[in-house]
C-alpha cells in the first residue's frame, strides 16, 4: 500500500468517524435509546455532570483493559492505534450533539423518524471506517478480542457484545434511577438495523469507494 493511499484511508476514516458521531446525536436526540455500544456511556451522562463524549471516552480505555485482560500477549499492536482514535471520537460526538441542539422531537413519530435517520447515518458512518480498513473502533476490537480467544463468530459475538451493552446500560439505569432509564426500543431497532444498512452501502457503493482509494490518479494529481 503507498504512503498516498494510506493518507486517504486514514482521511477517510476520520471523516467515518464523524458521520458515525452525527449518526449517534441524532439517534440519541430521539429520546428512545441509542445505540448499544453507546447506551452505558449515555446512561452515566444523564445522571453524572459530564457529557456523552466524554463517557463514551472513559467507557473505551475500560474496553481497551478488557481487551488486554482477554487477549494477554496476544494483545495486536495494531489495537493501540485505539488510544488516538478515542478521544477524537469523543470530541466529535460531543461536537455533533451540540450541532443538533434543536433536534428534540416531541412526538412518538418524530421521534421515531429521528431515531431512523439517526441509524441511516450511523450505518453510512460505519460503512467508511470498514470501508477505511485502517482502525476499529474500542466496541468492535473487543468483538475480535473475544472470537480470537474463544474462536467464536465474530457476527454472532458482536450480538452477544451489544446485548451484554444494553443489559448492563438497563441495570445501570435501575440503580441510579430506580427506573429503565436510557435503553428503549431505539436501542435495539439500532442493534438490528445500523449493521444492516452499513452493508447494503457496502453492496452499493463498497467497490468504487475502494477503486477510488487505490486509484494511482488520485496519487500523481
Amino acid at each position: 500500500m503507498s504512503k498516498a493511499e494510506l493518507v486517504r484511508r486514514y482521511v477517510l476514516f476520520l471523516f467515518g468517524l464523524f458521520v458515525n458521531s452525527l449518526g449517534i446525536a441524532l439517534a440519541t436526540r430521539a429520546n428512545l435509546g441509542t445505540s448499544p455500544i453507546t447506551s452505558v456511556p449515555y446512561v452515566l451522562s444523564i445522571r453524572f455532570p459530564l457529557s456523552l463524549g466524554m463517557f463514551t471516552l472513559f467507557f473505551s480505555l475500560l474496553l481497551i483493559a478488557i481487551q488486554l485482560i482477554i487477549l494477554g500477549k496476544r494483545f495486536p499492536k495494531q489495537f493501540l492505534l485505539q488510544l488516538p482514535v478515542i478521544p477524537i471520537f469523543s470530541v466529535f460526538i460531543d461536537l455533533s450533539m451540540a450541532l443538533f441542539w434543536f433536534v428534540d422531537p416531541q412526538t412518538y413519530p418524530a421521534k421515531v423518524c429521528s431515531l431512523l435517520l439517526g441509524c441511516l447515518v450511523l450505518g453510512f458512518g460505519v460503512f467508511i471506517e470498514v470501508a477505511a480498513n485502517v482502525v476499529m473502533l474500542p466496541g468492535e476490537c473487543t468483538v475480535k478480542a473475544i472470537s480470537t480467544r474463544w474462536n467464536t463468530n465474530f457476527g454472532k459475538t458482536k450480538v452477544a457484545v451489544d446485548v451484554t451493552m444494553a443489559a448492563t446500560a438497563a441495570v445501570l439505569g435501575l440503580l441510579l434511577f430506580h427506573t429503565l432509564t436510557g435503553v428503549r426500543e431505539g436501542t435495539f431497532i439500532s442493534a438490528l438495523l445500523v449493521g444492516t444498512i452499513a452493508r447494503l452501502f457496502g453492496r452499493l457503493i463498497g467497490a468504487p469507494v475502494q477503486a477510488l482509494l487505490k486509484s494511482r490518479q488520485l496519487s500523481q494529481a
